[in-house]
């Protein structure tokens, strides 16, 4: 279901990042998550450097950010820990990008659920905004990645946007969606009707007193 990554020229990947560092930001942040393990295990850090690497990527980029192969090495050296190693574990997770990405990464969720919730009609709204799987708009705005189950399956359908999720999509919400993306305003996160998280459509069905304070209902048995 994922497309298959479109990675850059090496020659050029390399004359791009080779030199990266951390930021004296990152730099101290990377310090408290190798921390966190014990001596010897500080490869098990792998996968907050890889985010952490991601999102210095994509601030200097302005996108949603990727792992150049540079950029994976230097964290393999940090960690003291062959590259092949780290570059197993960017390619097992959908969350690392291993090629440039857009501003607004859309992954679009199209498993059973998704699917039967009506996923297409998502893919369409994608489809007439002039995004088209595995590709980055020419603007550089969004890229969009059918993937597998984002685990909102109660709320579908449902896309990941960067780090939100937006849920209950119709192809109109998605469009208008991807219409506040695109003028620089943030959408509703969450689901687009009238629930709260994964709740009934409505408000609470049964227990209803339990949504403004824990009430006590023995006294009703």
């Amino acid at each position: 279901m994922a497309d298959a990554p479109h990675i850059p020229d090496e020659a050029e990947t390399r004359a791009r990042w080779g030199a990266f560092a951390w930021t004296a930001e990152n730099a101290e942040q990377a310090k408290k998550v190798i921390a966190r393990y014990p001596e010897g295990r500080q490869a098990s850090a792998v996968m907050p450097l890889l985010d952490l690497a991601q999102r210095q990527v994509g601030a200097e980029t302005n996108t949603q950010g990727w792992l150049p192969v540079p950029v994976m090495e230097y964290i393999a050296d940090q960690l003291e820990m062959p590259y092949m190693r780290v570059y197993e574990v960017a390619t097992f997770y959908t969350m690392y990008n291993l090629a440039p990405v857009g501003r607004f990464h859309v992954q679009v969720c199209g498993t059973t659920p998704c699917m039967l919730r009506g996923s297409d009609d998502v893919l369409a709204a994608c489809k007439g905004k002039g995004l088209s799987k595995g590709h980055t708009t020419a603007d550089g705005l969004f890229t969009l990645t059918e993937v597998e189950c984002l685990g909102a399956c109660a709320n579908a359908p449902m896309v990941q946007i960067n780090d939100d999720n937006y849920e209950d999509l119709t192809f109109e919400t998605m469009t208008a969606i991807l219409d506040d993306l695109a003028a620089g305003k943030q959408p509703k996160i969450g689901p687009q009707i009238d629930r709260q998280t994964s709740c009934p459509e409505g408000g609470p069905t049964s227990l209803k007193e339990m949504v403004s304070e824990n009430h006590d209902y023995r006294g009703a048995w």
